[in-house]
Protein backbone atom coordinates (compact mmCIF):
# COMPACT_ATOMS: atom_id res chain seq x y z
CA UNK A 1 0.00 0.00 0.00
CA UNK A 2 1.29 3.45 -0.95
CA UNK A 3 -0.37 6.76 -0.13
CA UNK A 4 0.61 10.42 -0.18
CA UNK A 5 -0.60 13.34 1.88
CA UNK A 6 0.02 17.08 1.50
CA UNK A 7 -0.32 19.11 4.70
CA UNK A 8 0.00 22.78 3.80
CA UNK A 9 3.62 23.00 2.63
CA UNK A 10 4.53 19.50 3.88
CA UNK A 11 4.40 16.14 2.15
CA UNK A 12 4.12 12.71 3.76
CA UNK A 13 4.49 9.42 1.88
CA UNK A 14 3.44 6.35 3.85
CA UNK A 15 4.17 2.89 2.43
CA UNK A 16 3.32 -0.57 3.81
CA UNK A 17 4.84 -3.86 2.63
CA UNK A 18 6.18 -2.62 -0.72
CA UNK A 19 8.41 -4.75 -2.88
CA UNK A 20 12.04 -3.80 -3.52
CA UNK A 21 11.45 -2.25 -6.92
CA UNK A 22 8.76 0.08 -5.58
CA UNK A 23 10.98 1.19 -2.70
CA UNK A 24 13.92 1.91 -5.01
CA UNK A 25 11.71 3.87 -7.42
CA UNK A 26 10.42 6.13 -4.62
CA UNK A 27 13.80 6.80 -2.98
CA UNK A 28 15.73 7.40 -6.20
CA UNK A 29 13.31 10.16 -7.14
CA UNK A 30 14.20 12.05 -3.94
CA UNK A 31 17.99 11.91 -4.22
CA UNK A 32 18.47 9.54 -1.27
CA UNK A 33 21.97 8.17 -0.68
CA UNK A 34 22.50 4.75 -2.27
CA UNK A 35 23.59 3.24 1.06
CA UNK A 36 20.28 4.26 2.62
CA UNK A 37 18.41 2.74 -0.32
CA UNK A 38 20.33 -0.48 0.19
CA UNK A 39 19.61 -0.38 3.94
CA UNK A 40 15.88 0.08 3.25
CA UNK A 41 15.85 -3.15 1.26
CA UNK A 42 17.49 -5.15 4.04
CA UNK A 43 15.48 -6.89 6.74
CA UNK A 44 16.10 -6.91 10.49
CA UNK A 45 18.52 -4.03 10.70
CA UNK A 46 19.78 -2.54 13.94
CA UNK A 47 18.21 0.66 15.23
CA UNK A 48 20.11 3.54 13.66
CA UNK A 49 20.10 7.16 12.61
CA UNK A 50 22.18 8.53 9.73
CA UNK A 51 22.27 12.30 9.33
CA UNK A 52 23.06 14.12 6.11
CA UNK A 53 23.05 17.75 5.11
CA UNK A 54 19.40 17.89 4.09
CA UNK A 55 17.77 14.77 5.54
CA UNK A 56 18.08 12.00 8.15
CA UNK A 57 17.51 8.26 7.80
CA UNK A 58 16.09 6.44 10.82
CA UNK A 59 15.38 2.79 11.62
CA UNK A 60 12.98 2.03 14.48
CA UNK A 61 11.68 -1.30 15.77
CA UNK A 62 8.35 -1.96 17.43
CA UNK A 63 6.79 -5.37 18.19
CA UNK A 64 3.91 -6.86 16.24
CA UNK A 65 2.00 -9.67 17.95
CA UNK A 66 1.33 -12.78 15.87
CA UNK A 67 -1.97 -14.11 17.19
CA UNK A 68 -1.53 -17.50 15.46
CA UNK A 69 1.99 -18.27 16.71
CA UNK A 70 1.45 -16.27 19.94
CA UNK A 71 4.81 -14.55 19.66
CA UNK A 72 6.02 -11.01 18.97
CA UNK A 73 7.58 -10.33 15.60
CA UNK A 74 9.85 -7.50 14.54
CA UNK A 75 8.02 -4.60 12.88
CA UNK A 76 10.65 -2.41 11.27
CA UNK A 77 10.11 1.27 10.44
CA UNK A 78 12.40 2.93 7.90
CA UNK A 79 11.90 6.70 8.03
CA UNK A 80 13.37 9.45 5.86
CA UNK A 81 13.02 12.89 7.42
CA UNK A 82 13.40 16.23 5.65
CA UNK A 83 12.30 19.53 7.13
CA UNK A 84 9.27 19.63 4.83
CA UNK A 85 9.08 16.03 3.67
CA UNK A 86 8.55 12.66 5.36
CA UNK A 87 8.70 9.08 4.03
CA UNK A 88 7.72 6.13 6.22
CA UNK A 89 8.22 2.49 5.21
CA UNK A 90 6.89 -0.34 7.38
CA UNK A 91 6.19 -4.05 7.10
CA UNK A 92 2.72 -4.21 8.71
CA UNK A 93 -0.39 -2.08 8.86
CA UNK A 94 -0.87 -0.18 12.10
CA UNK A 95 -4.08 1.39 13.36
CA UNK A 96 -2.22 4.10 15.23
CA UNK A 97 -0.34 5.45 12.22
CA UNK A 98 -3.49 5.14 10.10
CA UNK A 99 -5.30 7.34 12.61
CA UNK A 100 -2.57 9.99 12.39
CA UNK A 101 -2.66 9.89 8.59
CA UNK A 102 -6.46 10.09 8.46
CA UNK A 103 -6.46 12.95 10.99
CA UNK A 104 -4.23 15.14 8.84
CA UNK A 105 -6.08 14.05 5.71
CA UNK A 106 -9.26 15.62 7.11
CA UNK A 107 -9.33 19.24 5.95
CA UNK A 108 -11.61 20.26 8.82
CA UNK A 109 -8.99 19.17 11.32
CA UNK A 110 -6.34 21.19 9.49
CA UNK A 111 -8.54 24.29 9.56
CA UNK A 112 -9.06 23.88 13.30
CA UNK A 113 -5.31 23.63 13.77
CA UNK A 114 -4.76 26.72 11.68
CA UNK A 115 -7.23 28.70 13.81
CA UNK A 116 -5.74 27.52 17.10
CA UNK A 117 -2.81 29.82 17.89
CA UNK A 118 -1.76 27.69 20.86
CA UNK A 119 -1.38 24.54 18.75
CA UNK A 120 2.14 23.68 17.73
CA UNK A 121 2.98 24.37 14.10
CA UNK A 122 2.66 21.17 12.09
CA UNK A 123 6.08 19.95 10.97
CA UNK A 124 7.55 16.66 9.80
CA UNK A 125 9.29 16.48 13.18
CA UNK A 126 5.97 16.78 14.99
CA UNK A 127 4.38 14.08 12.81
CA UNK A 128 7.37 11.84 13.60
CA UNK A 129 6.89 12.61 17.30
CA UNK A 130 3.23 11.58 17.08
CA UNK A 131 4.11 8.30 15.34
CA UNK A 132 6.70 7.35 17.96
CA UNK A 133 4.48 8.51 20.82
CA UNK A 134 1.59 6.33 19.64
CA UNK A 135 3.85 3.30 19.38
CA UNK A 136 5.34 3.86 22.84
CA UNK A 137 1.87 4.30 24.33
CA UNK A 138 0.97 0.99 22.74
CA UNK A 139 4.00 -0.57 24.42
CA UNK A 140 2.73 0.53 27.84
CA UNK A 141 -0.44 -1.47 27.15
CA UNK A 142 1.67 -4.42 26.01
CA UNK A 143 3.64 -4.43 29.27
CA UNK A 144 0.43 -4.19 31.33
CA UNK A 145 -1.09 -7.13 29.44
CA UNK A 146 2.08 -9.16 29.95
CA UNK A 147 2.02 -8.38 33.67
CA UNK A 148 -1.58 -9.65 33.82
CA UNK A 149 -0.57 -12.79 31.89
CA UNK A 150 2.30 -13.37 34.32
CA UNK A 151 -0.07 -13.38 37.29
CA UNK A 152 -2.32 -15.91 35.57
CA UNK A 153 0.70 -18.04 34.68
CA UNK A 154 1.99 -17.83 38.26
CA UNK A 155 -1.38 -19.08 39.54
CA UNK A 156 -1.27 -21.98 37.07
CA UNK A 157 2.20 -22.96 38.30
CA UNK A 158 1.00 -23.21 41.91
CA UNK A 159 -2.20 -25.01 41.00
CA UNK A 160 -0.80 -27.50 38.51
CA UNK A 161 2.46 -29.27 37.71
CA UNK A 162 1.45 -29.88 34.10
CA UNK A 163 4.51 -30.18 31.87
CA UNK A 164 2.63 -28.20 29.22
CA UNK A 165 3.35 -25.09 31.28
CA UNK A 166 7.00 -25.36 30.23
CA UNK A 167 6.12 -24.29 26.69
CA UNK A 168 3.96 -21.41 27.93
CA UNK A 169 6.72 -20.14 30.22
CA UNK A 170 9.32 -20.40 27.45
CA UNK A 171 7.06 -18.51 25.01
CA UNK A 172 6.56 -15.69 27.51
CA UNK A 173 10.27 -15.57 28.24
CA UNK A 174 11.11 -15.49 24.54
CA UNK A 175 8.68 -12.61 23.93
CA UNK A 176 10.06 -10.54 26.78
CA UNK A 177 13.67 -11.04 25.71
CA UNK A 178 12.78 -10.12 22.12
CA UNK A 179 11.08 -6.89 23.21
CA UNK A 180 13.99 -6.02 25.47
CA UNK A 181 16.54 -6.60 22.71
CA UNK A 182 14.36 -4.54 20.40
CA UNK A 183 14.13 -1.46 22.62
CA UNK A 184 17.45 -1.37 24.44
CA UNK A 185 19.54 -0.31 21.39
CA UNK A 186 17.06 2.50 20.70
CA UNK A 187 17.93 4.42 23.87
CA UNK A 188 21.05 5.94 22.35
CA UNK A 189 19.29 6.45 19.03
CA UNK A 190 16.55 8.49 20.74
CA UNK A 191 19.22 10.78 22.21
CA UNK A 192 20.74 11.25 18.76
CA UNK A 193 17.31 11.87 17.27
CA UNK A 194 16.60 14.58 19.85
CA UNK A 195 19.80 16.37 18.84
CA UNK A 196 18.94 16.10 15.12
CA UNK A 197 15.40 17.42 15.65
CA UNK A 198 16.60 20.28 17.86
CA UNK A 199 19.13 21.29 15.25
CA UNK A 200 16.56 21.06 12.44
CA UNK A 201 13.85 23.02 14.27
CA UNK A 202 16.02 25.33 16.42
CA UNK A 203 15.13 23.70 19.75
CA UNK A 204 11.40 24.29 19.33
CA UNK A 205 10.61 20.60 19.85
CA UNK A 206 13.09 19.73 22.59
CA UNK A 207 10.43 19.06 25.23
CA UNK A 208 8.53 16.66 22.95
CA UNK A 209 11.45 14.36 22.22
CA UNK A 210 12.62 14.50 25.84
CA UNK A 211 9.17 13.16 26.66
CA UNK A 212 9.76 10.27 24.23
CA UNK A 213 13.06 9.45 25.94
CA UNK A 214 11.36 9.37 29.34
CA UNK A 215 8.67 7.03 28.04
CA UNK A 216 11.26 4.71 26.51
CA UNK A 217 13.13 4.57 29.84
CA UNK A 218 9.88 3.69 31.64
CA UNK A 219 9.14 0.94 29.11
CA UNK A 220 12.61 -0.57 29.53
CA UNK A 221 12.19 -0.49 33.31
CA UNK A 222 8.87 -2.36 33.04
CA UNK A 223 10.40 -4.87 30.61
CA UNK A 224 13.25 -5.55 33.08
CA UNK A 225 10.68 -6.15 35.82
CA UNK A 226 8.78 -8.54 33.52
CA UNK A 227 11.98 -10.45 32.81
CA UNK A 228 12.69 -10.82 36.52
CA UNK A 229 9.07 -11.91 37.03
CA UNK A 230 9.18 -14.64 34.37
CA UNK A 231 12.58 -15.82 35.65
CA UNK A 232 11.06 -16.15 39.11
CA UNK A 233 8.08 -18.11 37.73
CA UNK A 234 10.42 -20.40 35.81
CA UNK A 235 12.53 -21.07 38.93
CA UNK A 236 9.38 -21.78 40.94
CA UNK A 237 8.10 -24.21 38.33
CA UNK A 238 11.46 -26.02 38.22
CA UNK A 239 11.47 -26.26 42.02
CA UNK A 240 7.98 -27.75 42.07
CA UNK A 241 8.96 -30.28 39.41
CA UNK A 242 12.03 -31.19 41.48
CA UNK A 243 9.82 -31.71 44.53
CA UNK A 244 7.53 -33.97 42.50
CA UNK A 245 10.53 -35.91 41.17
CA UNK A 246 11.92 -36.32 44.69
CA UNK A 247 8.58 -37.67 45.88
CA UNK A 248 8.61 -40.25 43.11
CA UNK A 249 12.18 -41.23 43.95
CA UNK A 250 11.25 -41.62 47.63
CA UNK A 251 8.36 -43.89 46.70
CA UNK A 252 10.63 -45.97 44.48
CA UNK A 253 13.18 -46.17 47.30
CA UNK A 254 10.61 -47.66 49.68
CA UNK A 255 9.40 -50.02 46.98
CA UNK A 256 12.99 -51.14 46.37
CA UNK A 257 13.46 -51.69 50.10
CA UNK A 258 10.46 -54.02 50.00
CA UNK A 259 11.56 -55.86 46.86
CA UNK A 260 15.28 -56.28 47.55
CA UNK A 261 14.93 -59.07 50.16
CA UNK A 262 12.40 -60.87 47.95
CA UNK A 263 14.71 -60.58 44.96
CA UNK A 264 17.65 -61.90 46.96
CA UNK A 265 15.69 -64.88 48.28
CA UNK A 266 14.15 -65.83 44.96
CA UNK A 267 17.57 -65.68 43.30
CA UNK A 268 18.73 -68.46 45.69
CA UNK A 269 15.63 -70.61 45.40
CA UNK A 270 15.71 -70.62 41.61
CA UNK A 271 19.16 -72.24 41.44
CA UNK A 272 17.86 -75.86 41.43
CA UNK A 273 19.46 -76.65 44.80
CA UNK A 274 17.36 -79.19 46.73
CA UNK A 275 18.93 -78.87 50.18
CA UNK A 276 18.12 -75.18 50.80
CA UNK A 277 16.28 -74.53 54.11
CA UNK A 278 12.50 -74.11 54.13
CA UNK A 279 12.17 -75.41 50.58
CA UNK A 280 9.12 -77.50 51.47
CA UNK A 281 7.80 -75.27 54.26
CA UNK A 282 4.45 -73.71 53.23
CA UNK A 283 4.61 -71.06 55.97
CA UNK A 284 8.05 -69.79 54.92
CA UNK A 285 6.61 -67.51 52.27
CA UNK A 286 4.67 -65.59 54.92
CA UNK A 287 7.79 -65.18 57.04
CA UNK A 288 9.61 -63.81 54.01
CA UNK A 289 6.85 -61.24 53.42
CA UNK A 290 6.90 -60.20 57.09
CA UNK A 291 10.69 -59.80 57.06
CA UNK A 292 10.47 -57.71 53.87
CA UNK A 293 7.87 -55.39 55.40
CA UNK A 294 9.94 -55.02 58.57
CA UNK A 295 12.99 -54.22 56.47
CA UNK A 296 11.01 -51.59 54.56
CA UNK A 297 9.76 -49.96 57.81
CA UNK A 298 13.26 -49.92 59.30
CA UNK A 299 14.64 -48.35 56.11
CA UNK A 300 11.90 -45.69 56.19
CA UNK A 301 12.65 -44.82 59.83
CA UNK A 302 16.35 -44.59 59.05
CA UNK A 303 15.79 -42.21 56.13
CA UNK A 304 13.36 -40.15 58.21
CA UNK A 305 15.92 -39.67 61.00
CA UNK A 306 18.55 -38.66 58.45
CA UNK A 307 16.18 -36.02 57.07
CA UNK A 308 16.13 -37.56 53.63
CA UNK A 309 12.45 -38.37 53.53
Amino acid sequence: MLRELNIWNLKWIDAVDLNKDEIVKILESYDVHELDIEASLEWNQKARIDTYENYSFLVFHFPKYNTIRKIYELNEYNIFLWKDFLITFRDFHGNKIDKIFDYYKNQQNLEELREDDDEIKITTGYILYEIIQYMLEKMFRVTRLNTKDMRILEQKVFESDDYGLVREIMMKKRNIILIKNMFKPQVMMFKQLEYVINKMYEWEMEVYFEDLEDKLDQILTEINILQEYIDSIEDTFKTMLDIKTNSIIKFLTLFSAFMLPLTLITSFYWMNVDNLPFVHDKIAVYWILIISIVFMVVWYIYLKKKGRF
